[in-house]
């Protein structure tokens, strides 16, 4: 399923903003083939009971060391010994657009590279790979010690940082701890990160999101999304001593098969009164914000074809966020969705009553309830202006005050263990268009009149008696913002530069600053609550349904599994596989379509193609946004697919799974070597596939 990189990743990371790691219920309580499974908690007596296989440690530590975090948002796999990673055209698509120009459109032309010379620089790319998990649970809880939201949460927050700086400092490794099971375990993940990552090969968009809009979460598909970088060390490709083999047959009906990835967020256990905020309030927010937004790049897009190149990035991630969250709501919307966690629900409190042992953690469903309406009241208040340009300066205005406070006591995300991570994002050399900018701000800064009133004090403040265009035309032209050595200066300056600065954007943020704060201090409360009244549900859950499965989705490394299975639909069944042949027949039944014509490439090839060869299929592998890039292994961990969607019935998988019709869609890895070969000719990049 779609990351979504750039919007796409901010629509699962920030616009929606949910709170998650919350426990998951008994493999009783599950459907088939639930599960994203933590590496250090393999299902493995699930996996033999069911499908008679074991997966040994070594099958397990080399597939966890061959894959890959995208921190755009995404997923990916190493697939040779020189440095090649796989993941999808749509997770590259951020760097594509990067590196693209009025001369070069990356995205829409595709690129291929024929010598290690010829490839591209990602400018701001970080690739992680999960190298250890450490259980520091009982580091984190004996830190707390009082019971007051703010104080608690502040007291966590603060070994969890020291936790991190700890590891960090000993071994180098970027270091993060991640909560699990609604705040009842905490784990440390340990990364080795590669910053030198180059494009190698990207097919055209019309391959990679053939069918456009009109076919994005269907299925049947016929999509090549797919893209090729590789990592380097020392300015040579990285020598890599774990990487997946390739298969030379294609996956077949019935297969198990397995998925490596990171998805992002999912909502499995959230109350129903969580749940009712969100099909209520919540996802119609953001429709609406999404909405809003499609149309603006749509007519920024009309403006001429340069503007069509610059804006097509921001428009197809709102377009696949749009449709994600409309699939999402839809499923809420279905009284059987609500009915059935309500049942569940009503099971648990009933054994809650009749347990004197589990009376302290009653209150917890009350709690969320009352914090779900809190949410609400706090909806539309952000003041965090979701344009380059600004972030860029909040971030360094913030940064440079954090820096002024001891490591322990400063927000999360700038604390020194993630200091070259956000480093390498504030100073990227990514072009920023002045025309995109200019258009971004002012229905940014228009957005928040309307949500705050023209006449409240911090917009009155803003505007100072102008329009919001007038406003940010002047922001834009006057900033120095885009200029990264100015940015550098700034950091290297510290908070005293930033606060002599006279430059217009840095203004507006300081502007700014303090209720962003405010807000945030708001809903840092909000979340700590949630947390102990989830922990405390965690605890529930674990005492009357015995030990718990796999924790929520937190863009972190996890193992999922299904077989290779069609569907029925709409009174017919729709086979799990389709082929190159399937293509070109897709195309002719749409001709005259755009999004149906195939690029030339393709064209030129046919004769040459074996139309027979696996082009896509679909699995029962339990997969959420974040896992698109994620590679699909056999028993033997040989590479047969790569994630790249969902179906549309898997747009309910955030808060709930069904194997009934929900398909993880892939791209066959057959179908991506015979591509590289036949298509593109590159028969020297084709065979160094797996090896």
């Amino acid at each position: 399923m779609p990351s979504f990189p750039r919007l796409r990743r901010v629509s699962i990371c920030v616009l929606t903003a949910f709170l998650t790691c919350w426990v998951h219920p008994l493999p009783t309580f599950t459907h088939a083939d639930e599960g994203m499974y933590l590496f250090n908690e393999l299902p493995t007596a699930l996996l033999q009971q069911r499908y008679q296989f074991t997966p040994t440690q070594s099958w397990a530590d080399e597939l966890r060391l061959a894959s890959v975090r995208f921190n755009s948002g995404g997923s990916g796999s190493f697939v040779s010994s020189n440095g090649l990673v796989l993941t999808n055209h749509h997770v590259a698509s951020d760097t594509l657009q990067k590196l693209s120009t009025p001369e070069r459109n990356l995205i829409d032309d595709g690129f291929l590279a024929r010598s290690f010379d010829e490839e591209l620089k990602a400018p701001d790319l970080e690739l992680n790979v999960l190298i250890s998990i450490e259980d520091v649970t009982e580091r984190v809880q004996v830190a707390v010690t009082v019971t007051d939201p703010e104080s608690a949460g502040k007291q966590r927050q603060a070994a969890i940082t020291r936790i991190e700086k700890e590891s960090t400092d000993a071994t180098g490794l970027r270091s993060d701890v991640v909560t699990l099971f609604g705040g009842a375990r905490y784990h440390l993940y340990r990364y080795k990160k590669y910053t030198d990552v180059r494009l190698v090969w990207a097919p055209e968009t019309a391959s990679a999101f053939f069918g456009g809009d009109a076919d994005n979460f269907e299925y049947p598909r016929y999509n090549l999304d797919a893209t090729l970088m590789r990592v380097y060390e020392n300015d040579q490709p990285a020598t890599l001593p774990n990487f997946l083999k390739w298969s030379e047959t294609p996956a077949t009906a019935g297969d198990l098969v397995f998925v490596s990835g990171h998805p992002g967020r999912t909502q499995r256990i959230f109350t129903v009164e969580a749940l009712e905020y969100l099909r209520d309030v919540r996802l119609p927010f953001v429709l609406d914000y999404l909405r809003r937004k499609e149309i603006l790049y749509q007519q920024y897009r009309l403006e001429g074809n340069e503007a069509a190149r610059r804006g097509r990035d921001e428009l197809f991630g709102i377009q696949n966020a749009r449709k994600a969250y409309t699939g999402m709501l839809a499923g809420l919307q279905d009284p059987q969705t609500i009915a059935a966690k309500r049942g569940r629900q009503d099971r648990l409190k009933a054994a809650v009553a009749r347990s004197p042992e589990l009376a302290p953690y009653a209150s917890a469903f009350n709690e969320i309830a009352q914090i779900q309406k809190e949410k609400a009241a706090l909806l539309g208040d952000s003041v965090k202006l979701r344009s380059d340009l600004f972030e860029l300066s909040l971030a360094i205005l913030l940064m440079t005050q954090e820096d002024q406070k001891p490591n322990l006591q400063r927000l999360p995300e700038y604390t020194e263990s993630g200091r070259d991570s956000l480093l390498a994002r504030l100073l990227s050399p990514a072009p920023l268009y002045d025309d995109l900018q200019l258009t971004k701000l002012t229905d940014e800064i228009a957005l928040l009149a309307e949500r705050r009133g023209a006449d409240h004090p911090l917009v009155s403040e803003i505007l100072a008696g102008r329009s919001p265009r007038e406003v940010a035309a002047e922001l834009v032209d006057k900033t120095d913002m885009d200029v990264v050595e100015f940015r550098k200066r700034l950091i290297d300056g510290g908070y005293s530069a930033v606060l002599a600065s006279d430059d217009p954007m840095i203004q507006l943020a300081r502007t700014i600053e303090p209720t962003y704060r405010e807000i945030r201090k708001i809903e840092d409360r909000l979340d700590e609550r949630e947390k102990q009244a989830y922990a405390k549900i965690a605890k529930i859950i674990t005492a009357v349904e015995g030990t718990t499965g796999y924790p929520d989705a937190t863009f972190t490394l996890r193992l999922a599994f299904g077989t290779v299975q069609g569907y029925e639909e709409n009174g017919r069944f729709v086979d799990p596989t389709t082929t190159f042949g399937g293509a070109f027949e897709h195309a002719a039944l749409h001709a005259g379509q755009a999004d149906f014509d195939l690029p030339e490439s393709w064209m030129n090839a046919k004769d040459q193609l074996d139309l027979s060869t696996q082009l896509n299929f679909v699995s029962t592998a339990d997969i959420i946004g974040g896992n698109s890039g994620s590679p699909v292994v056999d028993r033997t961990g040989k590479l047969v697919g790569l994630i790249f969607d969902g179906n549309i019935q898997s747009l309910t998988s955030d808060y709930l799974y069904s194997d009934q019709q929900s398909r993880a869609v892939s791209v066959a890895g057959v179908a991506i070597r015979e591509a590289i070969k036949t298509i593109y000719n590159a028969p020297e990049l084709a065979s160094q596939l797996g090896k």
